[in-house]
C-alpha cells in the first residue's frame, strides 16, 4: 500500500509540475510543428496550445492585446514584433523555409507550369485566380504586375483570408481555377480534393522564412524558452524537414 501511496504521489507531483504553453503560429508550418509538439510532449510532460492564423490575422491578435508564450511567424511580422519589444531579441529558433505551389481541384487538368512563358500562359488561360490575403497572396500580386500580367489577371483573381477558403473555392469550381498557397499548406488539403500542381517556376520562387521567438510577456518565459530551444534541436529539424519545411 505504501509502494502504491508513493508512485500515486509522484505522479501527482509530476502533473503539477506539466506546464503549459500557449503558441500563436503561422499556418504554413502546422504540418510539421504538430508533430515537433507531440515529441516534446511525450518528452517533457509540458503542454502545447497551438492558435494558427495569417500573418495579418496574428498581428491583430497582438494588436488586441492577446497574450502568449511563443510567436512562429515570418519575418515581417516578426520584426514588426521585436521593435514592439512584444518578443525577446534573444534565443530564436529558425524554423525554415516554406515555398509556394500551383493547386487545382483533384478533377481539373493540370495548368502547364514548367516554363515562366507557360506558366503566364497558363493564367492568362484560367478562368479564375485564387489565393489569400497574408503572404503568399502580396506576393504575387507584385509577381503579377512585374510579369506585365496585373492588368489582366486583377479582375479574375479573389483572394481569402486562410488556405480554407481557397479550398473551398477551387473544389466548388467547374472550369480552370489556378490556386496558389504555401506548399506545406496545399498538401493538407490534398486528401479532401486538391492536387499540388508543383512550385512556382524556379526564376519566380518565393520561399518565405519562418522562426520561433519568445513572447516578452510571456506567462511561462522559462518553460517557453526551453520550448523554442526544442524547435531547434536536429531531431525538430528533421520533423520540420520531412514535412517539407527546409
Amino acid at each position: 500500500m505504501k509502494a502504491v501511496a508513493v508512485l500515486l504521489a509522484c505522479a501527482f507531483a509530476g502533473a503539477a509540475m506539466a506546464a503549459d504553453i500557449k503558441v500563436l503560429s503561422a499556418g504554413a508550418v502546422e504540418p510539421g510543428l504538430v508533430k515537433v509538439v507531440d515529441q516534446y510532449r511525450r518528452e517533457t510532460g509540458n503542454r502545447v496550445k497551438i492558435q494558427f492564423g495569417t500573418a495579418p490575422q496574428l498581428e491583430r491578435r497582438l494588436a488586441a492585446g492577446e497574450s502568449a508564450d511563443v510567436l512562429i511567424a515570418s519575418p515581417g511580422l516578426m520584426n514588426d514584433q521585436l521593435r514592439r519589444n512584444k518578443v525577446e531579441a534573444e534565443g530564436h529558433a529558425f524554423i525554415g523555409r516554406v515555398a509556394v505551389g500551383v493547386t487545382v481541384r483533384a478533377t481539373a487538368p493540370d495548368p502547364d507550369i514548367a516554363t515562366l512563358d507557360r506558366f503566364k500562359q497558363s493564367l492568362l488561360g484560367a478562368d479564375s485566380i485564387v489565393c489569400n490575403q497574408a503572404s503568399v497572396g502580396l506576393y504575387l500580386e507584385k509577381l503579377f504586375e512585374l510579369l506585365g500580367i496585373g492588368e489582366q489577371l486583377k479582375a479574375k483573381t479573389t483572394r481569402y483570408a486562410n488556405m480554407a477558403q481557397v479550398f473551398e473555392h477551387l473544389n466548388g469550381g467547374k472550369g480552370s481555377e489556378i490556386g496558389f498557397g504555401a506548399i506545406t499548406e496545399i498538401r493538407q488539403f490534398e486528401s479532401k480534393g486538391l492536387r499540388l500542381v508543383g512550385p512556382l517556376p524556379e526564376q519566380v520562387q518565393n520561399s518565405t522564412a519562418y522562426s520561433a521567438g519568445v513572447m516578452t510577456e510571456a506567462p511561462t518565459a522559462d518553460v517557453a524558452r526551453e520550448f523554442v530551444r526544442y524547435l531547434g534541436t536536429p531531431a525538430a529539424k528533421a520533423t520540420f524537414a520531412a514535412a517539407g519545411i527546409d
